[in-house]
């Protein structure tokens, strides 16, 4: 599904207009219908319910309009509060102001010296709050009366649906500058606005629902909108069936290093989500001192013992053996435990050129590239790379605050300068490729910042180009069933018990359900 900013959205808009000859007015009337089939799904029936509807003299204010007409046809109580003078509301907003007058509707304008008092009453007897004052073209702070209002709203306990963004939110950046309205729902038409998909923006905007509004295919699929949120449909449209005639080595042999002497968790836990994601073969090389510690808690993985350092990490004297095990191997991925000792980053830093299979560099391996990241650029081969932010700051050069504010440019700018594929891990995972597209994540929750969740995702992206995927694929699959295997947890769990190993745990559950039709 792609991701539109306000002016993309827009354009999209215009061409189904004058292009294919649909009226605003009738975008507007489906618009109003389908936030009409959301309610309904959230309450069941609303007949005898009342509803508060905050308008706009926008298109927002239009669509808000739709909404307080179907409601009151079925039966509701509805309260429209204006925020603008009648004579305001212009083309298809003025239309529908104009219908609810002559269905002999009353509007309140909360634009008037008392408006504050007459939220105020409204908030104290309604059901459910529907925010249709600004649409995606807002950007800015609201003013000091409308800051007020929402202020009440945030406060109160009522149930609040956003129309096509939370008001107070920006479309394009997924912050709000001043106070904007927190929604439980929003319902957003043709396709999520990118505000909507990214931090703090959908926080704020509360679960959201993205619905058809009969805006022509070929403009919402357009390749031309760079941006895409995963979806359970994309990613299973990558998984081929297994064939009835089979063997391991049709689904790829992951080669991993990983570990030291203090963090063989990593290396295991690497291996266990390479296994679990479906890879035919795994074998996990670590410093040679820690390799039957590995080994016994890893049934259905190979091992292999490598050169150490006398502190138990990587030595540069492993750098012939990890060569020599490639041969055999589909995919490196390389990072998870190996640590910053000064003789494995030089090890890294000399295997790195000299690779010829496809690389997954997590963890160490980065830490290794902070004031290198030239290195990137020099590798002959496929790669992903899935820094934190952290990681990620190291490698720009910035501070974690810089990083995390430019989250999207930052990726997708990496990406097309090191010519490799970069998932900026995080709330809302990015993946951006050499080739300019972006994937957003959905999936995922705050109980998986534990220790040991990074080193299940490396394990998971590296099984999944092992059996074939391209890196984008790899990377944009991995995170979301890294995401989806999260969020089962949390459900049993809870966040705050989750544990990495129950990622890994949780992924066959997390197949079935994105694989089963």
């Amino acid at each position: 599904m792609r991701i539109v900013t306000a002016a993309e959205m827009r354009d999209i808009d215009r061409q189904a207009i004058e292009d294919y000859g649909i009226p605003g007015v009738v975008l507007m009337e489906n618009a109003g219908l389908r936030v009409i089939e959301v309610i309904q799904n959230i309450l069941s029936e609303v007949k005898g319910k009342v509803f508060t509807i905050l308008v706009g003299k926008g298109n927002n204010g239009g669509d808000g309009l739709v909404i307080a007409r179907h409601l009151f046809n079925r039966g509701a109580l509805v309260k429209v509060l204006l925020m603008a003078e009648p004579e305001e509301f212009m083309n298809d907003a003025g239309v529908n102001l104009t219908i609810w007058k002559k269905m002999g509707q009353p509007v309140y304008q909360v634009n008037k010296e008392n408006g504050i008092n007459l939220v105020k009453v409204a908030l104290l007897n309604t059901d459910i709050f529907i925010d249709a004052l600004f649409g995606t073209g807002f950007h800015g702070m609201v003013n000091e009366k409308v800051a007020r209002i929402i202020e009440l709203i945030n406060a109160s306990s009522v149930t609040v649906i956003a129309v096509d963004i939370p008001s107070g939110l920006e479309a394009d950046t997924g912050r709000a500058p001043g106070p904007s309205i927190k929604a439980n729902h929003t319902v957003t038409f043709g396709l999520p606005k990118l505000g909507l998909v990214v931090e703090p923006g959908a926080s704020i905007a509360g679960e959201l629902h993205v619905v058809d509004i009969s805006l022509p295919k070929y403009l919402t699929e357009s390749k031309a909108i760079p941006r895409q949120l995963l979806t359970k449909q994309l990613i299973a449209s990558w998984f081929k069936p297994r064939r009835s005639v089979s063997h391991k080595g049709i689904y790829g042999h992951v080669l991993l290093v990983a570990g030291s002497r203090d963090m063989s968790g990593a290396a295991r836990m690497a291996a266990r989500g390479a296994l679990r994601a479906g890879a035919g073969l795994v074998t996990l090389a670590v410093p040679q001192s820690i390799q039957p510690l590995v080994a016994a808690g890893l049934e259905e993985a190979m091992t292999k013992g490598l050169a150490e350092t006398e502190e138990g990490t990587l030595s540069t004297e492993a750098l012939e053996q990890i060569l020599e095990a490639c041969q055999s191997a589909d995919v490196l991925a390389l990072g998870p435990g190996i640590t910053t000792h000064p003789e494995t980053i030089d090890l890294v830093r000399n295997l790195l050129p000299k690779l010829t299979i496809p690389v997954v560099l997590d963890a160490d391996a980065l830490n290794a590239l902070a004031g290198a990241s030239h290195l990137l650029e020099q590798l002959q081969t496929p790669a992903i790379i899935t820094p934190h932010p952290g990681e990620m700051s190291r490698l720009l050069g910035l501070t974690i605050d810089e990083v995390q504010e430019e989250r999207l440019y930052l990726t997708g700018t990496s990406a097309k300068d090191w010519n490799l594929v970069v998932l900026l891990k995080g709330a809302k995972t990015i993946i951006g490729t050499p080739e300019g597209e972006i994937y957003i994540n959905p999936t995922g929750n705050p109980g998986m910042a534990t220790g040991g969740s990074g080193d299940a995702l490396t394990g998971i992206i590296a099984s999944l180009v092992a059996q074939g995927f391209s890196p984008t694929q790899a990377a944009a699959a991995g995170a979301y069933l890294h995401g989806y295997a999260g969020d089962l947890a949390a459900q049993e769990l809870s966040e705050v018990s989750t544990l990495a190993s129950d990622l890994v745990r949780f992924l066959p559950a997390t197949m079935k359900a994105v694989l089963t039709k």
